[in-house]
């Protein structure tokens, strides 16, 4: 397994963990209301994260292009990231998902996903 696959499975389970651990206040909202703004974007977010580790497990062609996308698109989170962990988190945040990006640019990287 190349390193630029490593480092974004370590990408995607770290968020896994962070959605889980926040998922207490989206549940917290749903009751009050049950369809919020943040609700939806963790619940996207949630569906997007499980279908590229599947994808990405899988070694599908499809899969390193949604790895792209999801490590391309960690850096904003980093950003909401920065109101639960402070600036240290965020800066932790955005230097992996910025080695995640550059790390699977690789070639070594864009051969190992061969299954159409």
């Amino acid at each position: 397994m190349p390193l630029g696959v490593r480092v974004f499975l370590i990408l995607a389970f770290l968020l896994l963990a962070f959605l889980g651990l926040t998922t207490p206040l989206i549940v917290a909202q749903a009751v009050e209301a049950p369809i919020t703004g943040l609700g939806l974007v963790w619940m996207l977010l949630l569906a997007y994260l499980i279908f590229t580790l599947t994808l990405v497990l899988q070694r599908k062609r499809a899969g390193y292009m949604f790895a792209l996308g999801l490590a391309s698109l960690t850096l904003p989170l980093t950003f909401i990231l920065g109101f639960f962990a402070g600036l240290p988190g965020a800066l932790i945040g955005a230097g992996l998902a910025t080695t995640a990006f550059l790390c699977l640019r690789g070639t070594a990287t864009r051969s190992w996903f061969i299954e159409t």
